[in-house]
């Protein structure tokens, strides 16, 4: 299945980076403009519409338009995982409905002085199998 992994180092503390990375609006500052990103519903794990933190069973309906091209995409994503101590942390987001059959993607943070390491790692299946 392939993987994609990517380190960066920022220059702002742990806690700043996650809080940043635990709120919808951190989704939404990151994802490309060329996506063209709606983000629909947005559920705690207990089902309260539009939570301030992202916790460990939230779920976040959207929408995407690759480079504004053809039907927009439904997509949604749940929290199924989310620790954080002792000067690291992170959170696994999985797709539940969308145009891939798997998107398991990771997120780790881990203080670095006075910066965060950042890690993303995305396992996934394209599409269509061997022609996606």
């Amino acid at each position: 299945m392939p993987t994609y992994t990517r380190r960066t180092r920022v220059d702002a503390p742990l806690s700043e980076v996650w809080a940043f990375h635990s709120r919808v609006e951190g989704l939404e500052a990151l994802t490309p403009g060329f996506m063209h990103l709606e983000v629909g519903e947005v559920r705690g794990p207990d089902g309260e519409p539009d939570p301030e933190v992202l916790m460990q069973g939230s779920e976040i309906e959207m929408s995407l338009r690759p480079f504004g091209v053809g039907p927009r995409q439904r997509w949604t994503s749940v929290i199924t995982d989310r620790e954080e101590g002792n000067g690291v942390a992170w959170f696994r987001d999985e797709m539940r409905g969308g145009p891939f059959p798997r998107w398991k993607h990771t997120h780790r943070f881990r203080g670095d002085g006075d910066g965060t390491v950042i890690e993303d790692r995305l396992v996934y299946r394209l599409p269509l199998g061997g022609l996606g």
